[in-house]
């Protein structure tokens, strides 16, 4: 596991297959995502370094129930005993009760999909609270429903530093923003994508690929615009 200073107070903890965040605020941190299986002890240890202790971990927010986001997070739950926040139609998925949605592929994305297998999953993990669209989570970072990617897919968005954690609804690539990939609905995530660039956002941070750290609005209106 790789940790990336991003900004003061945001850190990316990039794995073999995706990533997650680490955002500290004023009472200690949130997680944003919980990587691939196996990662739980590297992601404390982590903590320990970035923010003093993992028991300053309160919040892990959750952005879909996709492997590569939730696999750790039984046991990040356990050695930090930080509250989980899902959105209600994703919780399922997390706590084991029911797969998510498979995604309906473009014929570009199937030898992709194909080739990151299904190894990324991790154990159960229970859901503390579940939130919506509008909530806002300690901290101060707001909830965003961006259906697309998943049925329940969320954003979170922090107004004061102008800072965008978009799940999987967007990515980047050697350096371009791009839509999210293996998704279950193209068009829902468009329109998702739309309404993100109507946030005042500097700083863009993405479940795969690097952030893009200044005038991140812009190049996601040129994305929208592109269409």
């Amino acid at each position: 596991m790789e940790i990336i200073e991003v900004m003061p107070r945001l850190h990316l903890l990039r794995f073999e297959v995706g990533q997650c965040y680490v955002w500290q605020d004023a009472d200690g941190a949130t997680l944003v995502d919980a990587g691939p299986q196996g990662h739980g002890d590297d992601i404390a240890d982590a903590l320990d370094s970035i923010v003093g202790s993992r028991s300053a971990l309160h919040t892990v927010v959750i952005t879909h129930g996709h492997g590569d986001h939730t696999g750790s997070l039984a046991e990040i739950r356990r050695l930090t005993g930080a509250a989980v926040l899902a959105h209600a139609i994703e919780a399922d998925c997390v706590r084991g009760l029911r797969a998510p949605s498979p995604p309906v592929l473009q014929d570009w994305e199937h030898p992709l999909f194909e080739a990151v297998g299904g190894h990324l999953a991790g154990p159960p993990a229970e859901v503390d609270a579940m939130v919506e669209h509008g909530d806002v989570l300690r901290g101060g970072l707001r909830v965003v429903h961006v259906p697309g990617h998943t049925e329940g897919s969320i954003a979170v968005y922090e107004p004061e530093q102008k800072v965008l954690f978009a799940g999987d609804t967007l990515a980047s690539h050697e350096g371009t923003m791009l839509l999210g990939v293996f998704n279950l609905d193209l068009a829902r995530l468009t329109e998702s994508a739309r309404s993100l660039s109507e946030l005042d956002t500097e700083v863009a941070c993405f479940g795969h690929g690097d952030p893009v750290v200044g005038g991140a609005a812009e190049e996601l209106r040129k994305l929208v615009a592109r269409g």
